[in-house]
């Protein structure tokens, strides 16, 4: 079976998948003619959904493809097609979130960015440190992702609350509400973490009426989509005091411009897209049990419906 990998890292890849799965052909380059050039021979493709994108516009289509990203936004552009299997990153990114998750959530509460701003000042600040015991947190977007995120989080003796498509029960949330009772999740929680994926029923939850339910002590975390957000309307609720603060990783537009408000908001820190970071030998481990079950004609793990757009 012939493989082409388009990705930014797709010598590495080619070397680890060459170590997995030695049966395999493998295609791929750095220039974007030559994997033009290698498409139409490989019916099943492993890479990047923007470089992917590119090849679909240009007129070539695999039996199969499977992304690297959890996110496939660029594959569901009007005017592609969608006669084809794909799958999406699944399973590789759940303790990798969590760890982002819980760094942030310590910071708030062992106020660490208002400590060192004591100690460029030279003021001894020796305010006791809270604890995470007792919150409450909503996790908005209870997947695959969400649901590994939660299991890290239950050793700290939080209350779990989640928020789906729709209402369902699910271990360990206390409730998983749907997502038209976001607002009243919203208000009773210390902590806001937004893990939805990027479809047009996600596209500007995140208001000024909604940013009004929070709690005002509350952190609010965006590792989703920034399209989720608006943007204008988080920056003034910050300032209103509506939410303590914000901690936002993904944006709209990517790099974020030079005069984005982001930069300059009050109480909002920027990671950059930097929460979880794809592992190739954990993504390159996922494809090859992918590819023994397509090769089988069997379910693949991540396959998306391109009707809900995940």
């Amino acid at each position: 079976m012939r493989v082409l990998i388009a990705e930014q890292d797709h010598a590495n890849y080619a070397r680890l998948l060459g170590e997995a799965a030695p049966d395999l052909e493998v295609l791929t380059s750095g220039d974007s003619a030559e994997l033009a050039r290698f498409a139409p021979d490989c019916p099943v493709w492993l890479g990047q959904p923007d470089l992917l994108a590119s090849l679909l516009r240009q007129g070539h289509k695999p039996g199969w493809m499977q992304s690297t990203w959890a996110g496939i936004t660029p594959l569901l552009a009007d005017g592609l097609p969608r006669d084809y299997r794909l799958t999406r990153a699944v399973g590789i990114f759940g303790q990798v979130m969590a760890e982002y998750m819980l760094t942030y959530m310590l910071v708030h509460e062992r106020e660490v960015l208002s400590r060192l701003v004591s100690q460029v000042e030279r003021r001894w600040d020796d305010r006791p440190g809270r604890t995470l015991e007792g919150r409450r947190v909503l996790i908005v977007g209870t997947g695959d992702i969400g649901q590994r995120v939660a299991e890290f989080l239950v050793p700290f003796g939080v209350t779990l609350y989640g928020v789906a498509s729709s209402a369902r029960e699910q271990a360990p949330f206390a409730e998983v509400a749907g997502l038209d009772q976001l607002p009243r999740m919203v208000a009773q929680v210390d902590y806001v973490l937004n893990l939805l994926p990027d479809t047009p029923a996600t596209h500007d939850l995140y208001d000024a009426a909604l940013f009004q339910c929070f709690q005002p002590g509350a952190l609010f975390i965006n590792a989703g989509r920034g399209a989720a957000v608006v943007d204008a309307d988080l920056v003034e609720a910050l300032k209103q005091g509506h939410l303590a603060g914000a901690v936002i990783d993904v944006c709209r537009q990517e790099p974020l411009p030079q005069r984005h408000p982001f930069w300059t908001a009050w109480g909002l820190l920027l990671t950059g897209h930097s929460s979880a970071p794809t592992s190739p030998a954990a993504m390159v481990r996922l494809f090859v049990e992918n590819v023994r079950a397509y090769a089988a004609g069997q379910g693949m793990r991540g396959e998306v419906d391109f009707a809900r757009g995940y």
